[in-house]
């Protein structure tokens, strides 16, 4: 097909074909989420309270986790020579409580092993020190820090979280991207997170 020919085509075929390319970003985007929670592995989560000037903005609740902050003596292999924008894989173990917990982190890949879970975190901006020395922790974001809930329902699930009563059951896929699978109150399930 020339570009003359192909300037030549109605608008209405380019408008179908315009709308079902949109269509198909948005499938791909919602099938990806999905195919997370139906085969990801589970992991459950202990959430941390919030500064309250920040608690709520809209119709969603802020969570933190302690898996957030990496200490600098579970970071293996090579830091960063220079201040960049980086990702880090952190592995989770599960405690005696169910809860997991940040075990090992590394600015490189981990090796999948037995009883482990690789996440990957969002990338964030690096600054190296003049001696390449890491600072005592590192704050990363996983893309599960925020939830949607109902008009009017943030503010229990806010009290609980700052009592740390609240925790997140999470899926992560292969490639280590978590999704907020289910909230649980004192023990219960109280938000399940459908698949489409």
């Amino acid at each position: 097909m020339t570009i003359s020919s192909f300037l030549r085509v109605p608008p209405l075929a380019a408008a179908i074909v315009a709308a079902a390319l949109q269509t198909a970003v948005l499938g791909y985007m919602v099938e990806s989420r999905a195919s997370i929670l139906r085969s990801g592995a589970d992991i459950k989560l202990k959430t941390l309270p919030v500064d309250p000037r920040d608690l709520l903005r809209g119709d969603y609740v802020i969570l933190s986790y302690p898996i957030s902050t990496i200490p600098k003596d579970i970071v293996t292999g090579e830091i960063p020579k220079d201040s960049q924008q980086v990702r880090m894989s952190v592995r989770l173990k599960p405690g005696a409580d169910g809860l997991w917990t940040a075990s090992e982190a590394s600015f490189g890949d981990l090796a999948p092993a037995e009883g482990s879970v690789v996440l990957r975190t969002l990338p964030f901006e690096y600054y190296s020190s003049v001696d390449n020395v890491l600072p005592d922790n590192i704050f990363v974001s996983y893309g599960i820090e925020r939830y949607y809930v109902p008009e009017g329902e943030g503010k229990v699930l806010e009290d609980a979280r700052n009592q740390e009563e609240l925790e997140v059951e999470a899926r992560v896929s292969k490639e280590g991207t978590p999704q907020i699978a289910r909230l649980i109150l004192k023990g219960e399930p109280i938000y399940d997170e459908p698949l489409y």
